[in-house]
C-alpha cells in the first residue's frame, strides 16, 4: 500500500508511506465531514492476496450474482454472513476456521465474476478508490495496478517489463493455480511468490484478461518483434543445424519405438535417407568395381 496519494481541492497532495498514517487520516476526515469512510476488507489488505480487488458490498448483496454457488461452497450462508461482517455466531475455534475457509473460497468465486464487470475491471486496472464529497473538499484516492506492475513484470527480457495480469487456465476450482499473463509476448508465466502461487485460478478465470483488452484497448502493448539469436564469436548458428539434430533425434526415437513394439520392419530402410545412403554406398562399390576391371583390362593391353 506504499505510495498511497490523497488529491483535495486545495490542490495539495499528501503522500502516505504507511497503512497506520493513511488510517489516522481518514478517521480525522470522517470526523470534519461527519461521514464514514470504510476501510478496506481485511482480506484484501492480508499478505498474499495483492491480487484481489474489493468487491462492492452492493454486488455481494445481490443474489442475483451468487447465482449457483450455494452448491460450490460449504457453510455457504456463514461464509457469506463473515465477508459482508455481519457474522455474529457464536461458535468454537475449530468450526469458525472452517467457516473462514469457506468464505474465502466463496470470496474467490465471486470475485471471478465481479472483474469482468464494467466496476470490476476498472478496479483491476485502476485500483481501489473512494470517493467523499462536501462542500469543503472532494477526496479521491487511486492506485493504478496495473501500471504500477502490482501484478509482476514479464521476466522476458525483450518484453522490457511489461506488467501481468493475473489469469488461470480454468473457471473451475482446484484445477490449476493462478498464472500471469502478459500481453506483449502472449506467454503466460508462474507467480514469483510462493503466495501468490498457492491462489486458485478459478478465483479470476480464463476470460478476464482478454475481456479487460477488449474493453481498454489503449492497454494493449505493442507486440515484440525482437528474438534472440544464438551465436558463436559474433555468427548466427545456423537454422538447418538444430533442424538436423531434431530430425535425427526422431529418427533414432522411431526405431527404438518400433523395436519395442515388435514391429516387423527392416528399421535400417526406414527412412529415405537410409535407402539413400545405400544408394550412395552401392554407387560407391559399382564404381570401385569399374575401376578395378578397367584397371586389369589396361595390365593386360600392356602385356
Amino acid at each position: 500500500m506504499a505510495g498511497l496519494t490523497w488529491s483535495t481541492s486545495l490542490n495539495s497532495d499528501m503522500t502516505f508511506t504507511d497503512v497506520s498514517d493513511l488510517t489516522d487520516f481518514t478517521d480525522f476526515i470522517g470526523e470534519v465531514l461527519g461521514l464514514e469512510i470504510v476501510e478496506l476488507h481485511a482480506f484484501i489488505s492480508s499478505r498474499g492476496n495483492e491480487y484481489f480487488c474489493e468487491i462492492d458490498e452492493e454486488y455481494l448483496t445481490d443474489r442475483f450474482n451468487l447465482t449457483g454457488l450455494q452448491t460450490e461452497v460449504h457453510y455457504y450462508q456463514h461464509a457469506l454472513d463473515l465477508i459482508t461482517d455481519v457474522f455474529d455466531l457464536d461458535c468454537e475455534d475449530d468450526m469458525r476456521e472452517t467457516i473462514e475457509k469457506s468464505a474465502r473460497h466463496l470470496y474467490g468465486l465471486v470475485h471471478a465474476r465481479y472483474i469482468v464487470t464494467t466496476r470490476g475491471l476498472s478496479k483491476m486496472v485502476i485500483g481501489w478508490f473512494d470517493d467523499v464529497s462536501s462542500s469543503a473538499l472532494t477526496l479521491c484516492v487511486q492506485v493504478d495496478k496495473f501500471k504500477k506492475s502490482d501484478f509482476g513484470k514479464c521476466p522476458r527480457v525483450h518484453c522490457e517489463s511489461q506488467p501481468l495480469l493475473p489469469m488461470g487456465l480454468s473457471d473451475i476450482p482446484y484445477q490449476k493455480s493462478v498464472k500471469l499473463y502478459c500481453a506483449r509476448c502472449e506467454d503466460i508465466y508462474n507467480p514469483k511468490s510462493s503466495r501468490h502461487a498457492q491462489i486458485d485460478g478459478a478465483y479470476f478465470g480464463a476470460s478476464f484478461h482478454n475481456i479487460l483488452f477488449q474493453v481498454y484497448p489503449a492497454l494493449i502493448p505493442q507486440k515484440s518483434r525482437r528474438r534472440y539469436e544464438p551465436r558463436i564469436f559474433g555468427f548466427r548458428v545456423h537454422a538447418s543445424a538444430a533442424l538436423a539434430r531434431w530430425q535425427a533425434e526422431e529418427r533414432v526415437e522411431m526405431r527404438r519405438r518400433l523395436k519395442e513394439s515388435g514391429a516387423a520392419i527392416d528399421t535400417s530402410k526406414l527412412f529415405i535417407e537410409d535407402a539413400a545412403g545405400e544408394d550412395s554406398e552401392a554407387h560407391d562399390d559399382g564404381t570401385r568395381e569399374a575401376a578395378v576391371a578397367e584397371q586389369a583390362v589396361d595390365i593386360g593391353a600392356a602385356r
